[in-house]
């Protein structure tokens, strides 16, 4: 490896057709710049659907109640029902599998009329009454004090906590909201904190014109008495959501006199099986990608192995001298060998950083033109799937120097001789 006459030989016997030579790196180079672009490019998509959904909580459900499809025990079918307070204690007493419960209640009129005031400055608000383990399961940004706390949901505390699109209606650019009072349904609530959404688009769109209050505040306020308007579940680790669940909903069917098999009088989310989905769906699309690129990589090897030939075929007279002159096999393989990895090395590599560079230019755009409400964002390659490209290219280049070395070691002298 370090023999200069070596690195000499194959700088000669590559410059020797300088066209043949660079078409043929060229189908390498495009091989694994291809390659890197379509990873890099999976990767942002992927980024951009994971950021789209925040930091749910993979292990999470949503359970609400619908109407009953299904009599049952005297009931008639499409009876109307909720939860209550006491379904949280019943399910918090007989589902261990359970690790964070949250029940949330939203207040009427949201979403359309003008129910949240300011002195002269009214606002159509999401009003939701919340526990603390909320921000465990679906968590937000808090941008300035603090998030709902457990004496706020015992002492029923007129408080509230904001979203930056509600700043935006109802206070001055440079006003800081902390302390100040809002009225909700013709009560005063202090804000305690502010906050942004950690989702994009829809729903991060929807919280940002929210305002949580405490779920016994709310409850009171509006006089929901102790209804429950839905839940927010986790299973704990050795558990699975999907199981958790299963029992939830067995119970909550037995407390409120559904049938066992009506699986229309609760609907639910299940988190779990839409991560497990998403991750499935990117799983196949790497898949293709390593199809499509390894594949677009074989075809510049092949053209590798090609022009070795016809480099072997055109030192038919120099390789049979040097047998003649006593060169071991070893000599003539690891010569055919080192012109091929380093063509196919060289290409590579510029293949490899210029698909970074282009990544990396993609990823300032994006950032340029606001990327974080983008279904694309950050593509990347990950240092560990640049080690095994280098290494696909190293193995390649071995692997498109075999054939001409073999071809190589058949030479014999006698026949090199009479070669025209």
């Amino acid at each position: 490896m370090f023999d200069r006459d070596r690195w000499t030989e194959v700088y000669m016997a590559l410059k020797s057709n300088k066209l043949r030579t660079f078409l043929t790196a060229f189908g390498v180079f495009w091989g694994i710049f291809m390659l890197i672009i379509m990873l890099g490019s999976g990767k942002g998509l992927e980024n951009g659907v994971y950021y789209g959904m925040g930091d749910f909580a993979t292990n999470s459900v949503f359970i609400w109640t619908q109407p009953t499809s299904k009599p049952y025990k005297g009931y008639k079918q499409g009876r109307r029902y909720h939860f209550t307070n006491q379904d949280t204690k019943a399910i918090l007493d007989n589902i261990p599998e359970v690790k964070l419960l949250a029940p949330r209640i939203q207040a009427r009129g949201g979403d359309g009329d003008n129910n949240v005031i300011r002195g002269l400055k009214t606002g159509a608000f999401s009003i939701l009454g919340d526990v603390p383990e909320v921000n465990l399961i679906d968590p937000v940004i808090i941008t300035n004090g603090r998030f709902l706390n457990q004496v706020d949901i015992n002492n029923t505390r007129k408080i509230a906590v904001i979203g930056e699109r509600v700043i935006e209606v109802l206070f001055e650019k440079d006003e800081n909201p902390i302390g100040e009072y809002i009225k909700l349904n013709g009560v005063y609530f202090q804000v305690v904190g502010t906050f942004k959404s950690m989702h994009n688009q829809g729903w991060g769109e929807w919280q940002n014109q929210s305002i949580f209050i405490p779920f016994t505040t709310l409850q009171k306020t509006y006089n929901y008495g102790n209804r429950v308007g839905h839940y927010s579940i986790t299973s704990k680790s050795e558990y699975t959501a999907t199981f958790v669940e299963e029992k939830v909903k067995a119970l909550l069917k037995r407390r409120h006199s559904v049938h066992p098999n009506d699986d229309r009088a609760i609907g639910s989310e299940n988190i779990e099986k839409e991560f497990i989905k998403i991750n499935n769906l990117f799983i196949g699309i790497a898949g293709l990608i390593w199809i499509v690129g390894i594949g677009t990589l074989i075809a510049g090897i092949i053209g590798v192995s090609n022009i070795m030939l016809f480099i072997v075929k055109k030192r038919t007279k120099e390789i049979g001298i040097q047998r003649a002159l006593g060169a071991s096999p070893s000599v003539i393989i690891s010569s055919i060998l080192t012109e091929s990895v380093v063509l196919t090395a060289i290409a590579g590599w510029f293949g490899l950083v210029f698909g970074v560079i282009i990544l990396e230019l993609i990823n300032k755009a994006i950032q340029s033109a606001g990327g974080d409400n983008s279904m694309f964002t950050n593509p990347e390659v990950d240092f560990n799937v640049a080690i095994i490209a280098l290494g696909i290219l190293i193995l390649a280049g071995i692997f498109a120097g075999i054939i001409p070395a073999k071809r190589a070691m058949e030479i014999r002298p006698i026949d090199a001789i009479r070669d025209e």
